[in-house]
């Protein structure tokens, strides 16, 4: 009997003996929130040019240092930086193109589609008579 007591103890002893091992697993981190500052706001300044010319592709007129080409439906647009580049080629070739400018009294709404009156005294510009040498080139 005895061997049959063995052989049945056997398969009790192959078993994995369980212990109460407790095995602590960290929490994890809290997430990491990163607070930015909002982005500056875009400043899109506004304009209607006193004066304009015709640089051979359309008209530039300037609002202080800011460049302004009239676009569709006769609003002026802030010059983009393949305009400005252009701009400022014809304007070193003109360096006289202030006197050559038509006063700006027909086109004076902005980017938003505000217009703006024309006031005789306002802005640089000087009224003078037209020559007709800038006439509408398709606007």
């Amino acid at each position: 009997m005895m061997g049959i007591t063995t052989l049945a103890a056997l398969p009790l002893m192959a078993r994995p003996v369980w212990v109460g091992v407790q095995v602590q697993v960290p929490a994890p981190p809290p997430p990491v929130v990163t607070v930015s500052a909002p982005a500056p706001a875009l400043v899109v300044q506004i304009g209607v040019p006193d004066s304009y010319v015709w640089d051979g592709y359309e008209y530039i007129g300037l609002v202080g240092d800011q460049c302004y080409y009239l676009g569709p439906n006769h609003v002026w647009i802030a010059c983009d930086p393949v305009r400005l580049a252009r701009w400022n080629d014809w304007q070193r070739a003109h360096a006289d193109w202030r006197t050559h400018a038509t006063v700006n009294m027909q086109y004076r709404r902005d980017a938003k589609g505000d217009d703006h009156p024309w006031h005789a005294n306002h802005g640089q510009a000087k009224s003078k008579p037209d020559t007709g040498h800038d006439k509408d080139h398709g606007h």
